[in-house]
């Protein structure tokens, strides 16, 4: 198969192209920036260098492949400038468009739990990955899409080294007793392999997961792999969240969307959906990702 792979060569691109070279696919990444080329290039796949802002360059680049994997780009939550919800919308559109115009029949979209919840029902800052699961189902019924749902990253928990350094605990709005469902770019990576190359026809979604735990066994589980066997995950208010985040320079209206994000996760909003079509766990548990993790916190 012609497979076009947006995200470059990141946390889910890069194990991506290199499951589908080696099954003999011909892939194409697409990054936005130039440096990424020949490291793309390394990989056997074909690099195609653009904007992601530019429905031409996407539209000629879909030209003629079998399936195409689409994601939207990491934003910086520290511009203060940034509308979040408008970015993932130009960045739908821009899809969209070029999926219609290049005529692409296959699509699988990375999108997030919570994507079913629409404005004003808890999803925070993941309403713009709710509004491209829309724009992309807007179109005509002959493109076959499917939403990749994956939970929460076990990347994420980097952002708490500096509590845990200086606070000596995980400190956030969410977790303790809460279970969490984590999830590794390599497990979202296996799935996106498995979906893009399957026969199907129609609109679909799959969740993605590695491990369930709560946010005390997670803590726990860190904590023995740095050297902390009591580090403790503590909840705090909403207003100490956001404080904390805004302190930081955060966007506040990001900082916002964030806290109302974990806070679904608290009161079980955001993962309803998810144990109703919980998936088959990935193979890298939270015991595995601990040893990464402890390897950064002592760097």
């Amino acid at each position: 198969m012609k497979i076009v792979l947006t995200g470059s060569l990141g946390h889910i691109s890069r194990p991506l192209t290199a499951d589908l070279i080696q099954k003999g696919h011909a892939v194409t990444v697409i990054s936005s920036n130039p440096e990424r080329e020949e490291e793309i290039a390394a990989t056997g796949a074909l690099p195609a260098v653009g904007s992601m802002d530019d429905a031409g360059f996407l539209t000629d680049t879909f030209a003629g492949a079998d399936a195409v994997y689409t994601m939207v780009p990491p934003a910086n939550y520290f511009d203060h400038d940034l509308d979040l919800l408008a970015y993932y919308r130009s960045k739908g559109n821009n899809y969209a468009k070029a999926i219609q115009e290049s005529g692409v029949k296959r699509v699988v979209n990375l999108s997030t739990i919570g994507g079913h919840l629409g404005a004003g029902e808890g999803s925070g800052i993941l309403l713009g990955a709710h509004d491209v699961e829309l724009i992309l189902n807007a179109l005509p019924s002959n493109v076959s899409i499917t939403h990749m749902r994956p939970v929460s990253f076990y990347y994420n928990l980097y952002g708490y080294v500096e509590a845990i350094k200086n606070q000596g605990a995980i400190i956030a709005n969410y977790g303790a007793e809460d279970e969490i469902p984590w999830v590794s770019p390599v497990d979202i990576a296996v799935a996106v392999a498995e979906e893009i190359v399957r026969p199907y026809t129609g609109r679909s979604v799959r969740y993605v997961a590695s491990d369930d735990r709560t946010g005390n066994d997670t803590a726990a589980v860190l904590g023995a792999a740095i050297g902390k066997p009591d580090l403790k995950w503590v909840i705090a208010p909403d207003a100490q969240v956001q404080s904390a985040l805004e302190g930081m320079g955060m966007n506040p209206k990001i900082a916002a969307g964030l806290v109302e994000m974990y806070g679904s996760l608290h009161n079980g909003v955001l993962a309803e959906d998810y144990l109703h079509h919980k998936p088959v766990m990935g193979k890298v548990k939270l015991e595995d990702f601990a040893i990464e993790f402890a390897a950064a916190f002592q760097h």
